[in-house]
């Protein structure tokens, strides 16, 4: 039984990784820490969006969000509900998981990205059907912002 079992196991990962190859898909998991409110759901939405796009959660749940977001230079205009670290760069509010790939691999010369506020429709702030236009915004130290990544309404 225990070789039946062995055997089944290694099929298992042969087909799995053969499967892998022919999407293209990689399955490195990329670090990434939330901080985030004990009371807020939208924060929980989002951290699942990351995990089904390959991100290894760690997830620090805090009564001060605020003193995180003072820590890593988050100014008013680019504040949302929670602030991730990933690879030095702050992640901030309801960020597609895409565009935080697009920011690990050309990795430009900035303090991180945002969606501020909580627009309709984000990845955590699904709404039904309501989906609002909204802009990914880069930030540096100096507050300096650009649009990172637009998302117009879909209508």
């Amino acid at each position: 039984m225990k070789i039946l079992n062995f055997f089944l196991v290694i099929i298992f990962l042969a087909c799995n990784s053969a499967t892998r190859a022919e999407t293209g898909k990689t399955e490195k998991l990329r670090d990434i820490v939330v901080y985030r409110s004990p009371t807020c759901q939208c924060c929980r939405k989002w951290l699942e969006h990351l995990k089904q796009n390959n991100f290894n959660v760690k997830d620090m749940v805090t009564d001060d969000v605020q003193a995180i977001k003072d820590k890593y230079g988050v100014s008013k205009e680019m504040a949302s509900c929670h602030t991730a670290i990933v690879d030095g760069y702050v992640i901030e509010g309801h960020v597609p998981a895409n565009d935080i790939v697009k920011l690990l691999k050309t990795k430009p010369k900035i303090a991180g990205i945002s969606v501020p506020g909580m627009p309709s429709g984000t990845p955590g702030m699904e709404m039904g059907g309501r989906i609002d236009p909204y802009d990914v915004m880069s930030f540096d130290k100096e507050n300096h912002y650009q649009v990172f990544n637009s998302y117009p309404n879909p209508h």
